[in-house]
């Protein structure tokens, strides 16, 4: 499978799953707005998303695939599966005691994780309520995440790619349920929720593993051993959750922070929701693919294939997250109100979530290049480094976070827009480092056609944004507050056609990039192939 066409199938996937999600937070959005109910509702969804990283996806993505990947190319298919299975057991293992304990002691970790919400005491016990029916929702997706990782070591990305996609029209039905029983903005409403995040991840789970089953690796559960294998495992595996979490760490930082601001843990979950959409598409697809590429390919000793996969996806990630981080930072405003402006949500909400979206905008490339630039290390079963770095770039957060919160509320200004400020340093922080020491060590250097492709990239980026500036003031009456939904989203829709046409016509002008090649699922004469070096090793 080239490997554009595998970023393609995971970004096809994702991108459905966050058009999903967005039908869900308008949902959420005009049945909850930004009150007590929907901040905790955010902060019971977050808080088993934050361990699900830490614990399963960051962890086996880091050092599950790079090792299950020398055992299938090595010792071949059946041990492989052992493998797996022995990872499987101590991982269940290890999650049913974490869970069991964050059930128990839910009361005292939300007065960590939401400090603010202990001043009121009905935000504060719905917010414990929801969590504890939301947790088991991190056991199920563990489970997924070891059953993705052995699909995507295999080169099957389809599966795993669409299973978020569950969750999404879960949540839709659960909110759709409430608005047509009048729930509103209850506590009733935000127990459907949670109930079903857990219903979702039992859904995906099983879908997961039905598809290692047909893909030849039917996982069965053994008893927990903490074999030669599995103790490499986690020694790669705790620095790997680390760095591969760090961005949902800085998240719950963000969200620790803002309880101490009402209604800001929900302007930052909107707004990050937003920034997610590119984010998921581009980031997720790359760091999918490219890990299991880079890690066959050294095993291969395939040298030239593992740089020419990291530069052309540095070239498809600017490609992609450049002209979007322009248009986020442009147009916030009109994306915030035609898509959540309705019911208890209010002009003075978007007006907040736009604030924050903007500074989001700025960071979104990093977050992209922190994808890019992970698997070199990881593929290496180098996992401390990334950590390191990513607990500088932690550092980075707090600091931030607090000082640009207490700054700007001193100032009178949006305090919770510091929060995303310092996410924005703290991801160009730890995406520089990365890039830093990957060239230090001679284990990427950027190519000839990257080279001249990326100030072209950016330059189209540019143009594009100047030109969706002036076209957003000619629509400005189309999205005033006294418009109707149909004629703001179409205005939107317009405005965001006036950009990708102009982005097209840009990246063709300067010849930043051959689109009818990209359209065709090719990146030209230097594209990567995995059939072209033989069988992916």
């Amino acid at each position: 499978m080239k490997l554009y066409r595998a970023f393609a199938t995971v970004g096809g996937m994702t991108m459905i799953s966050r058009v999903l999600g967005f039908v869900r937070d308008i949902l959420i959005a005009a049945v909850l707005g930004t009150g007590a109910v929907a901040d905790a509702f955010f902060v019971a969804f977050r808080f088993p998303n934050l361990f699900r990283r830490l614990f399963a996806e960051g962890a086996f993505n880091a050092a599950f695939v790079p090792l299950f990947a020398k055992a299938l190319e090595g010792d071949g298919p059946g041990a492989a599966r052992r493998f797996a299975e022995e990872a499987l057991a101590v991982l269940l293992f290890a999650l049913l005691i974490l869970t069991a304990l964050a059930e128990i002691a839910m009361p005292w970790a939300l007065v960590l994780i939401a400090p603010g919400f202990a001043d009121t005491p009905e935000k504060y016990d719905l917010a414990v309520l929801l969590t504890r029916i939301a947790f088991p929702y991190l056991l199920c997706m563990s489970l997924v995440a070891l059953a993705s990782g052995v699909l995507n070591a295999l080169h099957i990305f389809a599966v795993a790619a669409a299973a978020p996609i569950l969750l999404n029209v879960v949540l839709i039905a659960m909110m759709a349920l409430a608005a047509w029983l009048g729930l509103g903005n209850t506590p009733e409403a935000g127990m459907l929720l949670a109930w079903g995040v857990a219903g979702a991840g039992v859904l995906q789970l099983a879908i997961l593993l039905l598809a290692a089953r047909r893909a030849g690796m039917a996982l069965a559960l053994r008893r927990p051993r903490l074999t030669p294998a599995v103790r490499r495992l986690l020694r790669l595996g705790v620095p790997g959750a680390i760095a591969g979490g760090i961005t949902q760490v800085n998240i719950l930082i963000g969200t620790v922070i803002a309880s101490l601001q009402d209604g800001a843990v929900s302007y930052l979950y909107y707004a990050d929701r937003i920034y997610q959409l590119p984010l998921g598409i581009v980031g997720i697809a790359i760091g999918v693919v490219l890990l299991p590429d880079i890690s066959r390919a050294l095993r291969a000793g395939r040298h030239e294939a593992v740089t020419r996969s990291q530069n052309r996806s540095l070239e498809i990630a600017l490609l992609l997250t450049l002209p979007a981080s322009v248009a986020l930072l442009v147009m916030p405003e009109p994306i915030i109100r035609v898509l959540f402006e309705r019911g208890i949500f209010t002009g003075a909400d978007t007006a907040a979530t736009s604030a924050a979206l903007a500074a989001f905008a700025l960071g979104l490339p990093a977050f992209v290049l922190i994808k890019v630039f992970s698997p070199a290390f990881f593929a290496r079963e180098d996992t401390r480094t990334p950590m390191v770095f990513a607990a500088i770039s932690m550092a980075v957060n707090v600091v931030g976070s607090l000082a640009l919160f207490f700054a700007l509320k001193a100032a009178g200004m949006m305090p919770h827009v510091g929060i995303a400020i310092a996410t924005t340093l703290a991801g160009w922080t730890n995406a520089g480092l990365l890039w830093a020491t990957l060239a230090r060590r001679g284990h990427f250097a950027i190519d000839p056609q990257a080279r001249r492709a990326l100030p072209l990239i950016l330059a189209s980026s540019l143009i594009m944004g100047a030109i969706v500036w002036l076209a957003e003031r000619g629509l400005a009456p189309y999205f005033s507050g006294g418009q109707g939904l149909a004629i703001q989203a179409a205005a939107l829709a317009g405005l965001v056609s006036v950009g990708l046409m102009a982005f097209a016509a840009a990246i063709q002008l300067t010849g930043a990039a051959d689109l009818p090649s990209l359209l065709r699922g090719r990146a030209g004469k230097d594209a990567p192939e995995q059939d072209r070096d033989g069988p992916a090793a």
